[in-house]
């Protein structure tokens, strides 16, 4: 699942896993919006933006956490500073890819996650 405010994003992040074989189950435009379909869609793996409206990304993290300890989050934020991807880390997030990024890093993250 593929949570992100802009389109461009979700879209870019898509064409990424798709063209690798993955299927995206889903997208959602906020955390609170993550949160609702992460409980309808059960996804392997949730691709998550830090600055989104209604509820960002670290709390949002933290919440499906809480909800499912098993849920596996990547982080995908242009906000990289370390104490950022320390917070992440912390909230639950299996890696953190800083925007832009490259294909390639986003399916070692990917990988990385879903092992």
């Amino acid at each position: 699942m593929i949570v992100d405010d802009i389109s461009f994003m979700r879209s870019m992040l898509r064409s990424i896993l798709e063209s690798a074989g993955y299927e995206v189950v889903g997208e959602a435009t906020s955390g609170k919006d993550a949160l609702e379909a992460y409980a309808k869609l059960d996804p392997d793996l949730v691709l998550m933006d830090i600055v989104m409206p209604a509820m960002d990304g670290l709390n949002a993290t933290q919440a499906l956490k809480r909800y499912d300890p098993r849920a596996r989050v990547v982080i995908c934020s242009a906000m990289g500073q370390r104490e950022t991807v320390l917070r992440a880390m912390q909230a639950g997030a299996s890696d953190f890819i800083i925007k832009p990024f490259t294909p390639g890093r986003v399916l070692e993250a990917v990988r990385k996650a879903l092992r």
